[in-house]
């Protein structure tokens, strides 16, 4: 916690980030790959609730709320030879 009182113990803090980190909803990206593996671009950042989702392109000029993160592939036009992936930021 980056405003904490000088009162607050450290033990406090350590619970309280443990807390955050243990509910921290997933993250995921939306990948768009160009031809077969030969680059790939990140175009949107999303993250999963847990009854529905929610997405910001990279550029920041988009928003969605999705119903399930999946669907977050709805929303990336298609174009010749690039295939979107859905990514999970961790494991």
């Amino acid at each position: 916690m980056s405003h904490t009182s000088p009162s607050v113990s450290q033990e406090f803090v350590s619970l309280i980030k443990q807390i955050v980190s243990d509910q921290a909803p997933p993250l995921f990206a939306v990948v768009l790959e160009y031809g077969e593996g030969t680059d790939a671009e990140i175009i949107a950042w999303g993250i999963a609730l847990d009854d529905s989702a929610y997405m910001i392109t990279a550029d920041g000029r988009n928003q969605y709320a999705l119903a399930k993160p999946e669907n977050a592939l709805n929303y990336v036009r298609s174009r010749t030879n690039t295939t979107p992936h859905l990514v999970w930021a961790k494991s």
